[in-house]
């Protein structure tokens, strides 16, 4: 069974930066596209970034230029590196296959506040 486990989310202030991990157990992540998504309080649930097994990559408007998303095929794992955090970025972030029928993870939680 594919597992998505998300890890390093916190508390931060406007400005700030974080990186998220996600460890992927169950599948090889160099054979498929990833993606992060996000989901903030009273909003559905969005696409952040994805990421093809050939590099490319592909953001959501309200995050180009600051988000950055990546894969460690040796880790097995997908990381998200944020820049220029902003209130709006508050949410829980979730990693997963960008196709129906994989589980979600328990996703980390990103807040971001003065």
């Amino acid at each position: 069974q594919v597992q998505f486990v998300e890890s390093g989310g916190g508390l931060v202030q406007p400005g700030d930066s974080l990186r998220l991990s996600c460890v992927v157990r169950g599948t090889a992540i160099s054979l498929v596209f990833m993606a992060w998504y996000r989901q903030a309080p009273g909003k559905q649930r969005e696409l952040v970034a994805e990421i093809g097994n050939d590099g490319r990559t592909n953001y959501a408007e309200t995050v180009k230029g600051r988000f950055t998303i990546s894969r460690d095929n040796a880790e097995n794992a997908v990381n998200l590196q944020m820049n220029n955090l902003k209130s709006e970025d508050t949410a829980v972030y979730y990693c997963k296959l960008p196709v129906p029928g994989y589980p979600w993870g328990r996703g980390t939680q990103v807040t971001v506040s003065s």
